[in-house]
C-alpha cells in the first residue's frame, strides 16, 4: 500500500485546511485509517481514525474542529482531514496511515505511512 498525503501549508488562527491521502497498491486490505501528527520535541499522537466501515475517533484537542473522511473507490481509497478553527497548537507534520491489520488502533501503530505534511498555524 502506498499513501501520497497533501494539503498542509500554513494559515492564520481560526483557519481551516484540507489534508487528503491518497491510497493505491492492496487497498483492499486496510481496515482503518487515520492521520496523526508530531511537533517539535513532542512525542507522535493519533489525531483521527476511520475504520473500514465508517466509524470515527478523534483525539480530544481536535473533537469538534477536525473531521476525518473516507472514499473507498474501486482501485483507490482517499482519506481526509477537514481542520477547522485552527490554533497555534495544531503545527505539526500530520501523517496519514493505514493497518491492514484488524487491530485496536489504541493500542497499535498502523503499518503502512504517507511522508508528512507540514501544518503551521500562526497565531
Amino acid at each position: 500500500v502506498q499513501l501520497q498525503a497533501s494539503g498542509g501549508g500554513s494559515v492564520q488562527a481560526g483557519g481551516s485546511l484540507r489534508l487528503s491521502c491518497a491510497g493505491s497498491g492492496s487497498i483492499f486490505s486496510i481496515y482503518n485509517m487515520g492521520w496523526y501528527r508530531q511537533a517539535p520535541g513532542k512525542q507522535r499522537e493519533l489525531v483521527a481514525v476511520i475504520t473500514s466501515g465508517g466509524s470515527t475517533n478523534y483525539a480530544d484537542s481536535v473533537k469538534g474542529r477536525f473531521t476525518i473522511s473516507r472514499d473507498n473507490a474501486k482501485n483507490t481509497v482517499t482519506v481526509y482531514l477537514q481542520m477547522n478553527s485552527l490554533k497555534a497548537e495544531d503545527t505539526a507534520v500530520y501523517y496519514c496511515a493505514a493497518d491492514s491489520v484488524y487491530r485496536d488502533y489504541a493500542q497499535h501503530a498502523m503499518n503502512f505511512w504517507g511522508k508528512g505534511t507540514q501544518v503551521t498555524v500562526s497565531s
